[in-house]
């Protein structure tokens, strides 16, 4: 079974925002010759890295709601320019908007298990909810009705 990390998205305010966000890193990163992925790089290299990488994934909370995931390529040790280790996540560069579901704010990162993670919202969870704009999963998820 895949294990999974849970990362707090700071920044965007939405998963179009996210998109947005890593589809002009990608032009960066294509204009200077680096590869295109979308990367995260995180102080600590888990722990549990081997169960993660090629098979779990990148699940974001933005907002205070869990709504999407990424899956994880690979994750790599690398160094900053500031001298200090980190960790480099390699992300698939599609977005899967999951069911919404209320998360309290934690630092770095949480694992989460297979079986705790939220099914996609594409997997036929309900049509309905697939197509309702995001905005109101998250507040509907948010007073518990999700």
């Amino acid at each position: 079974m895949a294990l999974h990390l849970l990362k707090l998205c700071v920044g965007p305010a939405s998963i179009a925002e996210l998109e947005a966000r890593q589809a002009r890193v990608a032009v960066q990163a294509r204009e200077e010759g680096r590869p295109e992925a979308p990367v995260h790089v995180t102080r600590m290299l888990p722990k549990r890295h081997s169960e993660i990488a090629g098979r779990g994934s990148l699940y974001w909370v933005i907002r205070g709601t869990l709504c999407c995931r990424q899956g994880v390529a690979t994750i790599e040790p690398t160094t900053g320019a500031d001298g200090v280790p980190r960790c480099r996540l390699v992300l698939d560069p599609r977005i899967v908007p999951v069911a919404p579901r209320p998360c309290r704010p934690f630092q770095g990162w949480r694992y989460l298990a297979a079986g705790d993670a939220p099914a996609d919202l594409a997997a036929g969870l309900s049509g309905d909810l697939a197509e309702m704009p995001e905005a109101l999963r998250r507040e509907l998820a948010g007073l518990g009705l999700l």
